[in-house]
């Protein structure tokens, strides 16, 4: 029975490991800009939703008094 498991693993693993082989990385450059366009977006949206979220809570602060 153990023969049947690694077996199955080990086209598995050299299917895994070929695919790796066609991974494209980017450079340094390219990187560094997809780091920073993440990085900026997501401290706009976090600015955005901290916004909005005042604003929620101020609209009911409003209706409960």
């Amino acid at each position: 029975m153990g023969d049947s498991k690694e077996t199955k693993k080990t086209p598995f693993f050299k299917g895994l490991k070929t695919e790796f082989k066609k991974i494209i990385w980017p450079d340094k450059t390219t990187l560094a800009k997809q780091t920073a366009a993440v990085v900026s977006v997501s401290v706009i949206l976090g600015a955005i939703i901290t916004i909005a979220d005042i604003l929620v809570k101020f609209g009911i602060d409003l209706l409960v008094r």
